[in-house]
């Protein structure tokens, strides 16, 4: 079915007042995209040879290789997405499972099975081949924490653990309104995701605005999320325009809250590093070290 093209310059703008943002802003290339596409195909051509000419370990042989490979496009794709979200946080834990490396141990044995009945030394040229050319095109997992030097651990789990919280829940949120297929709703709940990781990379700079922040990360982020679900049901089943327009109201009110905190606690360190200046300057002038 058509849609409708909605934009800033489209009739539709007569309805509701875009903010003049860049989309695009902060966003990364994804990785995931063709190359881990491929990997599903490649392996397809296995199911023909499955059934033509093939006795009963082939079969069996092939079926497992195509498995494997499978299973090892699936995890490429999961991990690519995890490495992702890894580099985009200033504070983020290592993943828990390396699904790209075993991808890559997978892509080999499914190579090597699929070689049957040559099921020798000769058989493992391949299968090192997969995994090495696998790892050098995807590269490995990420195999340790990233923080900051000189902040303590236990905070950067804590900021860490929240954090991965507070994407979740914009995640659900992001999967509730794309149900609609309305455009407007979607860039609006973007919007305000923007902002919310604003927040997130702020507390994450400075583990010490958690305590501040929390409630925003946690409480407020679980009530958008729940608004979000109930607009989705009532919207699905009668598309009431004024019930569209107090949920981007809504959206416009919780975004401005998450810009606002964001500002403040800019606002509180940069009073911090000032005051912190100005004792070390009157120590160092009591004690005589002063230039002037």
């Amino acid at each position: 079915m058509a849609k409708r093209y909605g934009g800033k310059y489209s009739p539709e703008d007569t309805e509701v007042q875009y903010h003049e943002k860049n989309p695009y802003a902060g966003a990364r290339r994804s990785g995931t995209g063709l190359r881990t596409n491929l990997l599903f195909l490649a392996p397809l051509p296995l199911i023909f040879t499955m059934f033509v000419g093939a006795d009963g370990n082939a079969f069996g042989f092939r079926l497992a290789a195509l498995a494997a490979l499978l299973l090892a496009a699936w995890l490429t794709r999961e991990g690519v997405e995890a490495h992702e979200a890894y580099d985009a946080r200033k504070v983020a834990r290592k993943p828990a499972f390396p699904r790209k490396i075993v991808a890559s141990v997978l892509t080999g044995l499914g190579l090597m099975l699929a070689g049957y009945p040559e099921m020798n030394l000769g058989a493992l040229v391949p299968g090192i081949a997969g995994f090495g050319l696998h790892l050098f095109a995807f590269g490995p997992d990420p195999l340790r924490n990233k923080g900051f030097d000189g902040v303590d651990q236990f905070q950067q789990d804590r900021v860490a653990k929240v954090v991965e919280g507070a994407e979740s829940t914009l995640g659900i949120m992001t999967a509730t309104v794309a149900n609609l297929g309305d455009r407007t709703v979607i860039a609006r709940v973007e919007d305000f995701q923007t902002s919310a990781r604003t927040l997130f990379r702020r507390v994450e700079e400075d583990p010490s605005d958690l305590t501040a922040a929390r409630k925003y990360l946690s409480v407020y982020l679980t009530g958008a999320k729940d608004a979000t679900q109930k607009f989705a049901d009532l919207y699905a089943k009668k598309r009431d325009p004024k019930t569209r327009q107090d949920f981007l109201a809504f959206l416009d009110d919780l975004e401005d809250n998450f810009t606002a905190k964001t500002d403040t606690l800019l606002a509180n360190n940069k009073t911090d590093l000032e005051i912190e200046m100005k004792v070390l300057r009157d120590r160092l002038s009591r004690e005589g070290l002063t230039t002037h």
